[in-house]
Formats: structure tokens, sequence, C-alpha cells
């Protein structure tokens, strides 16, 4: 499966991977700053974007194999890879399924626990009312979950943004992810295994993947470093994108010595 992407900017690759149910999109903000610091690889995860579906059972470890495929297309041998929300799962299955190509880690708004029960029942209601019905259960269910009260109360633009994105995400491609990400495992061994550098980003608004989630993996990982964003939800990249590359590129200078200047 070739997946689409954008990218920007020389030097250290450090490939970000989209929240669900959004697209390579939500990285605007993060390829115009962060460019002046790294290359920023934002692929299109299967289905969404434009990236291709395929006829796979849905799988992360497979959204992982994608995210291999595309270094190699970009002769990137080793990169820093990471993602916020979904993105965040896709990168702990590719650091347990590519552990030689990751030269660092960065997991934003995620968990590495699995989901219980009611939750992956959950997913499999929205999966099967998306297929049936198109996205309305996305903006009424999932939306106002990915947004903090900070902006939706002080920036209507950011979550107009937000919900074009989310309405946009091909139904086929929302049920397919739903499914994969039910279907996750428990990711603190990964965790514990990490040879590299790990930035774990939250909002401190984050109602799905809350601050003690995020607590919880920086204490599971060897080199756990957590940074906490005010005024952000569970889409901190978006919400607060310079506070976030703010973090980021001191983790790139201080941890890897790819990022010589601010970003901006």
């Amino acid at each position: 499966m070739q997946l689409y992407m954008r990218s920007a900017g020389t030097g250290l690759p450090v490939v970000l991977l989209h929240a669900f149910p959004l697209s390579s999109a939500m990285w605007l903000a993060q390829r115009e700053a962060l460019a002046t610091v790294c290359r920023v690889v934002t692929p299109d995860l299967r289905g969404f974007g434009g990236s291709r579906l395929g006829d796979d059972e849905p799988s992360l470890d497979l959204m992982a194999d994608d995210v291999a495929r595309l270094l190699d297309e970009e002769g990137i041998d080793r990169a820093v890879v990471g993602g916020l929300s979904m993105g965040g799962y896709v990168t702990m299955a590719f650091c347990r399924r590519h552990p030689d190509r990751v030269l660092g880690v960065i997991l934003a708004d995620t968990k590495a626990s699995p989901d219980p029960p009611p939750a992956r029942d959950n997913r499999e209601r929205i999966a099967q009312a998306v297929l049936d019905g198109g996205s309305d259960v996305l903006v009424s269910e999932v939306l106002p979950t990915l947004i903090g009260p900070t902006t939706k109360e002080r920036r209507a633009m950011v979550f107009g943004r937000v919900k074009g994105l989310v309405q946009s995400a091909p139904p086929g491609a929302v049920a397919w992810a739903q499914r994969a990400m039910a279907a996750r495992p428990d990711s603190f061994g990964t965790l514990s295994e990490l040879k590299v550098p790990l930035l774990i980003v939250v909002g401190e608004e984050d109602e799905l993947s809350p601050p003690a989630d995020a607590e919880a993996m920086a204490r599971a990982a060897p080199e756990g470093r957590l940074e906490i964003i005010p005024k952000a939800g569970h889409l901190s990249a978006v919400e607060q994108p310079e506070a976030f590359n703010a973090a980021v590129a001191e983790f790139l200078r201080t941890e890897l010595g790819g990022a010589t200047r601010s970003p901006g």
C-alpha cells in the first residue's frame, strides 16, 4: 500500500502520524514551523486523505508496515517517528515491528493501554453507524471529544477546521480504523523496551487520553519526557501548535541534536 504524504524541510527526518478520523492536513502548522529545524514527513494513513484503503483486514500492524514502506520509498533509513491519538497507536506498533528504524519517538494524546470491552463495543457501534449513515455520528459524538473547552470557547476557526476534516473522512476508512484500534494490544511493554528517547505530549484538557495516561506512559519508558500543553484538548498539535512545536523542537535539539533553531 503506497501512502500519500506531504513533507517539508531538510535534515533529521521526523514522521508525524495523524489522529482519527483526520488526515495529514492536521499537521499544517507543524510542517510550516518545524521545517526550519528538521524534515517533517506527514503521511495520510491508509483510507484517509489521499491514501487508498485496500482490501486488507483492519490492523495497526499493517498501518505501521505502510509507514516502513514509505520510508523505503523516501530513502529514509531511520527516523524520529511520532503520532497523535490513533497515530500514536500506529507509532507504538511501528516500534514493535521496526525498532531498528526508530531514532526517537513522539507520542501525543494517546495511551498504551488496550481498549476495555465497553470501548471496543462503542468503536464497533460507531463503525457500523458510519457505514450505514455517513459522518453524522462522527460530528455528533466524536468531534466534541476531540477539542478542549478552551478551543471551543475561544478558537472557533480551529473548531471549524477540525469539523471539516472530520466530515470529510471516508466511511470505509473510519470503520476500518475503528476496528483496527479496537484490536490493539497493551503497549506498556513496548515502551519499557524502547532504546531511544521518548517525548510524550498531552493536552491539559484532553479527556480521551488524559494527562494521567501520559504520566503512566512516561513512567514505563526508560527515557520518557512529558510535556503538558495548557489550554489544549485531545488535538494538542492543532489547538496549541506553538506550544506543541516548541516542545518537539526542544526534544529534537536536546535528545537528538537535530534542531538548533527555534521553530517560527
